[in-house]
């Protein structure tokens, strides 16, 4: 059964200590690189953090990995940055045996946003 949370600190508070704490960070990242007047909410079960009145980017914990998604197009530097991390088309899938390239989920965030009709 798929657990239902009325807010994303539900969501994050239901992880372990370690992850909630790269969940925070995630969740930081993606707030320090959208312009004033993102919200928040959960959609589809996980987070999502919205602007205007459309999500912009959705993030999500699991047991060994933390995911972004979608992944956007970028340029062709961002596309070799993001080739490591890349699960399918459109997951950005980062291990928690190693150090969450937080820059790089800001750099997708700047990119989701210049996409943005």
């Amino acid at each position: 059964m798929t657990e239902h949370f009325a807010s994303v600190d539900d969501y994050i508070a239901s992880f372990p200590e370690d992850v909630r704490g790269v969940l925070e960070e995630v969740r930081r990242t993606i707030h320090d690189a959208a312009p004033d007047g993102v919200g928040e909410k959960i959609s589809y079960g996980i987070p999502a953090v919205t602007h205007g009145r459309r999500s912009l980017v959705y993030f999500a914990g699991w047991q060994k990995h933390v995911s972004v998604y979608p992944v956007p197009e970028g340029d062709d530097a961002f596309q070799r940055d993001i080739e490591p991390y890349r699960s399918g088309k459109g997951t950005l899938k980062f291990p928690l045996s190693a150090p969450v390239p937080y820059d790089l989920i800001a750099r997708a965030v700047g990119h989701l946003l210049a996409e943005r009709p």
